[in-house]
């Protein structure tokens, strides 16, 4: 049976558990539980990470943990009773593991090791606490080092700040407010500005002497150096080195390590260096022999010195390598360090050795105590301490020194009787009184120990040598009387013995006879002269000699012969126990002498500092014993001296003897009758203050008041102990008394000068102190009563002198935060006090940090949640006197201007935020009653609403993101809590007073405001916490929004009618408030937007304005990464539920689904713009919204803002055409018109006219990088026409030759032609706008399939490439995937006017070929019904589908929507037709570029030949022949008796072109190609014979051919195309691609592979050898030749000869891959491939005879440019070769047609209406001459008897070109100039032209609605009237030519070019 747990609450999983049982709760080791129930060895609970799921599991598996339980019972908290660092330990490192492994999913390898390390730190340390055996001390240090990396950690990773107290977590509810504001300031402080360590140590280690011939043993000698003081100051670390360099001790590191302690920040200075003297043990020369002499001596060897500023720059351990100097002359050595600082390089040099000192050094910086603990290794070992001279700059009581410093400095001595001048030795003793020498007292340095005597070193030859060595002698106390120092001088010989002479000696006492120590200074000694063997252990025979100069004076002369020889040494003494000060001495003896007292204690002033707090009790003692003497006659020099020592421990060197002194009161003062002096002398100082002229010693007095109370009160509690309280009252009226006198000194005003006025703020500053020692002797509700009325007296006029008014609020903020305050009893005496100062002050602005400072200390001492009866009445009283000031002045310091300063603005940033803490805190401690009462106690609605406004506006400030440092979110919770909480007390404030007739907008708006910007915080946003954060969060305060937005809602429904003041002012905060992602909010807020609608509806009959509103504020909201898909279903959702009943439901549901569908783009948008790169998917995805702006919108502003938006991704792109394109948008839009325009994006205020001009260039530009240039060029001449008009002529001057620029770019530079390919985007995956939809992409320069379908897979990485190219079905439709479907599509050029005509270089040409392209085109072959095996192309269809785009291409996007498609399929004899047509266009090409010389070389129509011919002699054509010129055809296809005729038509214009292209031929083929030439016409009579030809013209006559219509062609191919209309049947079909994706074929003579050999078949060879391969098969009818490619799968291989496989073999599976590149898809159907640039244009000269003429719908360029193959194939392999089309050449658009009526229109498939017949072509071009039914062709009749009689079998057809001078044809045929057809011959059809780009070079005639731009439209011949050109193309000269006088074409002259005018169009 399961049991509720009593004690069993938490627990940590310690092995994992799966869940396996039923109801089992699945656990990972480490996760926390808490239990709720138990039963047998089960525990049921819940994981604290996931508290939703509950289950059981073992209890075996949990270690229980202690824990407490709140709220007991279904909503039970259970907190564990660890210490609090272990909970928060734990919990942070939960958090940290999460983001860590972040880090390194990011890629931030530094921090994600760092943090690494700190983790395992943590671990570690916790395990040290969680242990429980560290000390309570070693506890805390854990602890901070804990807290430390806990705060490090969180700081590099984003998370908040923790207020800590004692390195515990503080709950923000049990402190308050202001109190938490120190916390969080305190630690922020920590973190932004680490402390500055005042103290600094320097860690020396000295690791060896690199020097090459050393042999001797050294001395080191470190110390520091003022160079600008020039004095050492610290003293010495020494250490030892033996011959090798290395130190003596290696096993004792102190010996060698040493540390130099105690300098201050002012030491760290560049003038500070590191002296190092190096002196060597050995002989007196360092090159003696060895057995010169054998005793050692010191003697100089180098010196280094290093800047201690150098190691400032680093703390590197490294070890640094200090060049040694020598020193040039030995008498200078004393002084070599200076000079190499001085680098005075004559003075030294490197040592000859070259010899340098390695060295470790390292600056440690802070107190010696904390360095011990972080550098605990160093002192483990072991490190000698060097001090500093003297006392370091503070001295600390207890310190215990008695060093005495001795600087050898110089002497000077005689020659002695020698020639030349003594090596001396100096030898120092110290010699007690006894005259026994004193041992171990001397010592050289830090790193030695101390030794019994000195010898200096030796300089040699010098008679007055310096040596500034300094020693220190630290001899005790008691051995200090009677001894003295002993200098012993040797001459020390070179010679062989080397033996020491003592020839003289000094000495000096250590103490003079009246008790003082030896004076510091430099003390010239007296050399007394002695004999070599004078024993000078007998001290009395020469103490008894004067020792000084100095004394020597005073001493008669005495022993003149000594004066001679000098000797200096420096003195200093660093003593705490002895005085070299003899007024001191005298003091403390004043009982010997007691006449001098009263000098004693005037001197006392003079003393030093130092010397007074050394002997501060024995002092005090002095003044005490002098004062109980003779209070009468020594009272007030003992109080002076008294106040002279208290002010003296003011001082901050003395500042830490207070405790002395303290220490001293209460343990050893022992003057109980002093009181009465003291207050007497005190309140006599007092009385005189407003009398005294000079104030300064009353100002002393008063500064040290507080320990003369000190001493007062001690004093009187001695006096009661002693005497069992006697004289109480008498003590109390003096205290009265006393104070009395302070009040009335405090009232009075300052007059004049303003030093009373400094008196009073002296006495102010040291007042509160005097608190405590008052409560020690009187009840805490009198001493409150005292203070009142003293700091009542205080004069309150506001002009005072600003220093007092600061001092005095000072004593204020120290009477709070002292002891007397915390007493609720006196805090509510004083209280009132307190605030009238802090009023007065705050009104006028002034001193407002102190003021925070005081009112933060007020309120940290009300705690949360106090319901005594005296917090509340305090409340009152402070609500009633500073809640209103004190908004005021949150209102005033955040309306100030922010200090520029950083440390003025983080001082400014402070007091705000203590304002607002105590504002804060407050609010919090307000209860209804407050509220109520504050609310009551406004007499008018005027004062509530200025209140209500006032506080709304100081809780938006305070919501402000800049009020807080970002960490700060505990700090910022605590702030919202607080604000929602009295939002709610307020509201119904506002609904009672200001609703109805009361009703005050600004007040409601204020309202609403804030409620929106709270809302809207960051800080509330809990979808962006951690998962821990958030149960926190929601625990200690729920979801504040979800409250809030409850809120606005009620007040919101108590608006009424009120609500049309807030339409539409609110719609866009509102709006802001339903994208936060909170389900709850959103269901409370959305409501709202029916409730505006329906309103707006009342007032003005629609909500356009609530819809502008909307439209406006979702653009701006949803790009800053606001809303999301669930929010759009919701707002649909929500706001359709409610509108269903309304009136206006069908308005509402329009503006429902407007926004929904905004959403849907927005969304779009803003996913695609978080891709890194430009792609597609992002320009894509910018159009949709552009056009959605423009077209549904209409919203222009936003419009043009995405335009530019547009404009920068294609040109980051580099889509610089696409980027001028996108400009235009903008261009259009404007007018060349004066009219200013604002200054908007980057656009200046400028002119229409200004902007426009800037526009078209920027335009210009982006069309040259694009090498559109065309397009340039007509924007060139747009704007040169008003510069032309402006008479600007400077300007226009620089546009014509940009022009020039521009065409001559056309001609010279190369261009590239894109490809074309169809994507489709299925299944729901996709982006709306991309969804399920068809596109033509225009692929950049070089990208072939594979590249592009690499592309798009990479822009669509869930992508899945659809492996076939038919339709898809629903199911993929509705797919919850992405599949891709690529193909290549050949593109159809609208416009044939250019490509047709004559000697248009290819260059001009190829633009025309892939711009402004509506229409795409692709093929696919298939076989309807039985398949003929000998004859496959009696079944052979093909499937044609036409791509219609919403826009062409190029345009804005480098992709558009199809928005039509069209299938048709074609018949078998149809595409026979199709494919001779192409490959008689082919031939054409081919002979007139060889005509025209256009061809480098002859071989492609060579081979172009041959492959016809061969292809013919071997069944080509003949199995046309077979298939439809049979009798069973022909009877059972009636109808396609026209089409029969035509294609029998065509094979005899084949023959004919063949004819004629063999002549050309013979003229140009180089010598070894004649014997193919000789071949191929042989092979073309053979070709003949099969096609039944003897002689054309009785062919001709046996079969004329006439136009069905009877009118001639204008184009000068004279072949009819009369199609039956009942050709192809209507097929209706999904897609272009529904064929089997594996089509096989019979492997007959023309079965295998048909669409795969179809393409070759229109080119030429592979290689020109294979020319000499082919053999005539049995099974290759002679059709198969000029089975011509289907317009759209022509390959585009170059033209040189490449060897290749045999493409049937290699391309047998072509059609399987539907992601094929076109360039290795010679023959498919479904990829074709345009041709390369220097093969499209081929046959300019001759005209469209072999077009298709099976349908008219289809225009020209649909028959003619890019053949396509057609399906059917061949066999065999060499004949595939010779057929296969190296060049793989692509058929040239042709000119327009007259509408031939009797064409039959080839069904389709597609819903528009069929377009009109294309236009007759212009007269600018010469067109070929018609059929001969019509009249003759002049080219053709003379000179080729092969060629003459057969005209109506159209090889007439052939052009001018065909026969000019370069052939050797003359015409016969008169010429005349040719007629312009007019407009009666026969009324063109304008075919119905499709929408342009954005931007045509085009006009054209509208079909559907679009942005049709005007800038680049120019008039196009359309019409057989128009005479003009193309503006874009230069005018052709005209050339004169034979032709008929009457009936035959004519070339136009051509007219004036008129100049194209700009259209203006209105902006929108």
């Amino acid at each position: 049976m399961w049991i509720p747990t009593e004690h069993e609450k938490y627990g940590v999983v310690i092995a994992s558990f799966r869940g396996t049982v039923p109801y089992g709760l699945s656990l990972e080791i480490g996760d926390t539980v808490q239990i709720l129930e138990k039963c047998d060895g089960w525990y049921r609970g819940f994981a604290l990470k996931n508290p939703n799921v509950k289950g059981i599991f073992p209890s075996s598996y949990v270690h229980l943990k202690n824990a407490c339980v709140k709220n007991k019972g279904q909503f039970e908290m259970v907190i564990p009773t660890e210490d609090s660092v272990i909970t928060e330990m734990t919990s942070t490192l939960r958090d940290w593991g999460t983001m860590w492994k972040q880090l390194y999913v990011r890629n931030e390898g530094d921090l994600f090791h760092r943090l690494w390390h700190i983790m395992n730190e943590i671990l570690d340390l916790r395990r040290q606490v969680l242990v429980g055996h560290l000390t309570h001390d070693r506890m805390k240090d854990v602890k901070r080092h804990i807290t430390a990396r806990l705060d490090w950690g969180n700081e590099q990773l984003g998370l908040d700040l923790v207020p800590r107290k004692e390195y515990a977590m503080v709950d923000p509810e049990d402190i308050s407010i202001t109190e938490l504001y120190r916390l969080m300031e305190h630690r922020h402080r920590k973190k932004d500005t680490p402390v500055q360590a005042s103290n600094h140590h320097l860690f020396v280690q000295m690791k060896s002497l690199m020097c090459s011939n050393l042999g001797e043993e050294l001395e080191v000698i470190f110390s520091l150096f003022d160079s600008k003081e020039n004095r050492p100051i610290s003293e010495r670390f020494f250490l030892r080195l033996n011959r090798n360099g290395l130190p003596k001790a290696p096993d004792k590191p102190e010996r060698h390590c040493s540390l130099f302690v105690d300098l201050g920040s002012s030491e760290l200075r560049r003038d500070i260096y590191i002296t190092v003297h190096i002196i060597r043990i050995g002989r007196m020369g360092a090159g003696e022999k060895k057995n010169a002499c054998s005793v050692q001596y010191r003697r100089p060897f180098g010196c280094a010195v290093l800047s201690i500023a150098d190691l400032l720059t680093g703390e590197t351990k490294d070890d640094l390598i200090l060049k040694v100097y020598m020193c040039n002359t030995e008498s200078e050595w004393y002084q070599i360090h200076e000079n190499i600082i001085k680098k005075l390089n004559a003075r030294y040099n490197l040592t000859g050795s070259n010899a340098g000192l390695a060295v470790s050094l390292q600056l440690l910086h802070g107190d010696i105590e904390q360095i011990r603990r972080e550098y605990s290794s160093v002192f483990s070992h072991g490190v000698s301490i060097t001090r500093k001279l003297g006392f370091s700059n503070i001295i600390m009581p207890g310190e215990m020194r008695n060093d005495l410093y001795i600087t050898i400095e110089r002497g000077e001595f005689e020659k002695g009787g020698k020639s030349v001048a003594r090596n001396v030795e100096v030898t120092m003793f110290i010699v007690e009184s006894s005259g026994q020498i004193l041992k171990d007292f001397i010592s050289f340095g830090s790193g030695e120990p101390p030794a019994s005597e000195y010898h200096s070193f030796v300089l040699y030859h010098n008679n007055s040598p310096r040596w500034s060595e300094l020693l220190k002698l630290p001899i005790p106390v008691d051995k200090f009387r009677g001894a003295h120092i002993r200098f012993e001088f040797r001459h020390c010989s070179t010679k062989e013995k080397g033996e020491k002479k003592l020839f003289g000696f000094s000495f000096v006492p250590l103490m003079q006879e009246d008790g003082r120590t030896l004076p510091d200074g430099t003390h010239e000694l007296i050399v007394h002269k002695c004999e070599e063997n004078t024993n000078l252990q007998d001290t009395a025979r020469y103490l008894k000699l004067p020792f000084s100069k100095g004394i020597l004076l005073g001493n008669n002369h005495q022993a003149m012969k000594a004066t001679k020889e000098s000797f200096w040494i420096t003195s200093f003494l660093c003593s705490t126990k002895l005085t070299q000060n003899g007024d001191m001495l005298d003091l403390l003896k004043w009982r010997t002498h007691p006449d001098k007292i009263t000098g004693c204690l005037s001197k006392l002033k003079e003393i030093d500092g130092s010397e007074i707090v050394k002997f501060l009790q024995d002092t005090l003692d002095t003044l005490f014993g002098i004062l109980d003497e003779n209070s009468q006659k020594y009272g007030s020099k003992v109080f002076d001296s008294l106040v002279h020592i208290i002010n003296l421990l003011q001082d901050s060197k003395f500042h830490h003897f207070k405790p002395v002194m303290d220490t001293y009161i209460e343990s050893h003062f022992a003057g109980a009758l002093a009181y009465r002096d003291l207050i007497k002398v005190l309140k006599w100082y007092v009385d005189r203050i407003t009398e005294a002229e000079r104030q300064e010693h009353i100002q002393e007095v008063l500064k040290a008041q507080e320990y003369i109370f000190k001493y007062i009160v001690q004093s009187r509690r001695l006096f009661s102990l002693a005497t069992g309280g006697q004289n109480e009252e008498e003590f109390r009226c003096c205290i009265q008394e006393l104070l009395m006198s302070v009040r009335f000194f405090l009232s009075q005003e300052s007059k004049g000068s303003g030093a009373l006025s400094q008196s009073q703020a002296v006495f102010l500053s040291s007042f509160p102190a005097v608190y405590s020692e008052l409560l020690k002797l009187f009840d805490v509700r009198e001493v409150a009563n005292l203070v009142q009325d003293t700091l009542g007296s205080l004069p309150t006029i506001v002009h005072v002198d600003d220093s007092l008014q600061a001092v005095k609020l000072q004593c204020i903020g120290k009477t709070v935060e002292s002891q007397l305050y915390t007493n609720p009893d006196s805090r509510y005496i004083l209280l009132p006090v307190v605030l009238h100062h802090l009023h007065m002050h705050l009104q006028e602005q002034k001193d407002l940090i102190m003021c925070a400072r005081i009112l933060s200390n007020v309120f940290c001492l009300i705690k949360k949640n106090s319901s005594e009866k005296s917090v509340l009445e305090e409340i009152d009283v402070i609500v009633a006197s500073l809640l209103d000031i004190l908004l005021r002045t949150i209102l005033e310091i955040t309306s100030r201007p922010q200090p520029s300063g950083s440390a003025m603005r983080l001082q400014f940033q402070d007091v705000t935020g203590e304002f607002v803490a105590c504002l804060l805190s407050l609010l919090r401690q307000m209860t209804d009653r407050h509220y109520q009462q504050l609310l009551d106690s406004f007499n008018t609605k005027e004062e509530l609403r200025d209140f209500l406004l006032q506080i709304f506006t100081v809780f938006r400030i305070l919501i402000r993101p800049e009020m807080f440092p970002k960490d700060w979110t505990v700090m910022r919770l605590v702030a919202n809590n607080v604000i929602i909480t009295t939002v709610l007390y307020l509201s119904d404030a506002l609904r009672k007073n200001f609703l109805n007739e009361n009703f005050d907008y600004k007040i409601w708006d204020s309202y609403f405001y804030l409620a929106v910007i709270f809302i809207n915080q960051l800080c509330l946003q809990l979808e962006m916490f951690t998962p821990s954060k958030k149960k926190k969060v929601l625990e200690k305060y729920g979801d504040m929004r979800v409250t809030m937005g409850c809120e606005i809602f009620s007040m919101w429904q108590n608006l009424g009618e009120h609500k049309l003041h807030f339409i539409p002012a609110l719609i866009g905060p509102f709006l802001e408030v339903t994208l936060i992602p909170q389900p709850d909010l959103r269901n409370v807020m959305i409501p709202i937007f029916h409730d505006m609608m329906d309103w707006e509806q009342r007032r003005s009959g629609n909500f356009k304005q609530v819809e502008a509103k909307l439209i406006d504020k979702l653009d701006s909201l949803m790009s800053e990464g606001k809303g999301d898909e669930t929010y759009r279903e919701l707002f649909n959702s929500i706001l359709l539920k409610k509108i269903e009943r309304e009136t206006w439901r069908e308005s509402g549901v329009s503006l429902i689904a407007t926004v929904t569908r905004l959403m849907e783009r927005l969304l779009d948008y803003r996913d695609c713009m978080k891709m890194g790169e430009v792609d597609g998917k992002k320009i894509g995805c910018t159009v949709s919204l552009l056009n959605f702006y423009k077209t549904e919108l209409n919203k222009e502003e936003m419009y043009i803002r995405y335009i530019h938006k547009l404009y920068d991704l294609h040109l980051k792109a580099q889509n610089f055409t696409e980027a001028a394109y996108t400009l235009l948008l903008y261009d259009e839009l404007l007018e060349w018109s004066d009219r200013p325009l604002r200054e908007f994006l980057t656009y200046p205020m400028q002119t229409e006219w200004q902007r426009k001009e800037h526009l078209h260039l920027a335009i210009i530009q982006n069309f040259d990088r694009g090498k559109c240039w065309e397009n340039g060029i007509i924007l060139c001449r747009k704007i040169a026409e008003q510069y032309e008009s402006y008479y600007d002529y400077r300007n226009l001057s620089k546009m014509r030759m940009m022009e020039a620029s521009l065409y001559d770019k056309i001609m010279d530079q190369q261009r590239l032609e894109p490809e074309f390919f169809r994507v489709g985007f299925y299944g729901k995956k996709f982006p709306f706008f991309l969804r399920n939809k068809e596109f033509v992409c225009r692929g950049h320069d070089y990208e072939r399939l594979e590249a592009f379908q690499q592309r798009m897979l990479n822009e669509f990485p869930h992508a899945i490439a659809m492996q076939h190219a038919n339709q898809p079905d629903e199911t993929i439709f509705q797919a919850e995937a992405q599949y891709l479907q690529i193909y290549a599509v050949t593109p159809i050029p609208e416009s044939q006017e250019v490509l047709q005509r004559e000697g248009v270089p290819d260059n001009i040409k190829s633009f025309y070929k892939v711009n402004h392209i509506w229409k795409f085109r692709y093929d696919r072959p298939f076989h309807k019904g039985t398949k003929d095996k000998e004859n496959e192309f009696k079944s052979l269809w093909v499937e044609r589908t036409s791509l219609y785009l919403v826009q062409s291409l190029p345009g804005i996007s480098r992709w558009f929507e199809v928005e039509k498609r069209e299938v048709v399929e074609m018949s078998p004899l149809e595409n026979a037709i199709e494919v001779l047509e192409n490959k008689n266009q082919q031939l054409k090409t081919l002979i007139s570029q060889c005509q025209t010389r256009q061809m480098q070389n002859i071989n492609p129509l060579t081979m172009c030949l041959n492959g016809v011919i061969d292809a013919a002699v071997n069944g080509g054509v003949s199995r046309y022949q077979e298939a439809f010129f049979v009798k069973e055809y022909i009877l059972s296809h009636p109808e396609d008796g026209e089409k029969i005729a035509r294609l029998r038509e065509l094979m005899l214009e084949q023959a004919q072109i063949l004819e004629f292209g063999l002549a050309v031929h013979e003229k140009f083929v180089p010598q070894d190609m004649r014997p193919l030439h000789k071949k191929l016409v042989d092979q073309f009579f053979v070709m003949k014979s099969s096609l039944g030809i003897q002689e054309f013209s009785a062919c001709i006559q046996a079969s004329p051919v006439h136009f069905p219509n009877g009118s001639p062609r204008v184009c000068r191919n004279s072949a009819p195309a009369s199609l039956s209309p009942d050709g192809p049947r209507v097929i209706p079909r999904r897609s272009p691609l529904s064929y089997p994706a594996v089509n096989r074929y019979s492997s007959s003579s023309l079965s295998s592979q048909a669409s795969a050999e179809v393409s070759n078949i229109t080119g030429q060879s592979e290689s020109s050898d294979e020319v000499f391969n082919m053999q005539p098969s049995p099974s290759t009818s002679s059709l198969s030749s000029t089975h011509s490619a289907s317009p759209n799968v022509t390959s585009s291989a170059p033209s040189s000869a490449r060897a290749s496989p045999l493409l049937s073999d290699k391309h047998k599976h072509s059609r399987e891959n539907s992601c094929l590149s076109p360039r290795e898809r010679p023959c498919s159907a479904i990829y074709p491939t345009p041709v390369e640039p220097s093969q499209r244009l081929l046959f300019n000269h001759i005209a469209e005879g072999a077009l298709p003429r099976s349908d008219p719908n289809l225009s020209a360029p649909e028959k003619a440019v890019n053949p396509t193959p057609s399906s059917w194939s061949l066999d065999s392999g060499k004949e595939a070769k010779n057929m296969s089309d190296s060049g793989k050449i692509l058929s040239p658009p042709v000119p327009p047609r007259p509408t031939q009526t009797a064409s039959p229109a080839r069904h389709t498939t597609s819903v528009s209406p069929s377009p009109a017949g294309r236009s007759p072509l212009k007269g600018s071009g010469q067109g070929f001459t018609p059929s001969p039914v019509e009249y003759q062709s002049p080219g053709l009749t003379s000179y080729s008897p092969v060629l003459s009689g057969s005209y109506s079998s159209g090889i007439s057809s052939l052009s001018r070109c065909s026969t000019s001078e370069t052939s050797g044809f003359e015409s016969q045929m008169p010429e005349g100039p040719a007629q312009a057809a007019g407009p009666g011959a026969e009324e063109p059809g304008r075919r119905e032209s499709r929408t342009p780009p954005p931007y045509s070079v085009y006009e054209r005639t509208l079909r559907r609605p679009g942005p049709l731009p005007h800038s680049l439209s120019i008039p196009v011949a359309v019409a057989v009237a128009a005479t003009v050109e193309p503006p874009a193309l230069p005018p052709k000269p005209p050339a004169p030519r034979p032709g008929p006088p009457e009936n035959g074409p004519r070339r136009t002259e051509p007219g004036p070019r008129p100049r194209p005018l700009p259209r203006k169009v209105s902006q929108l």
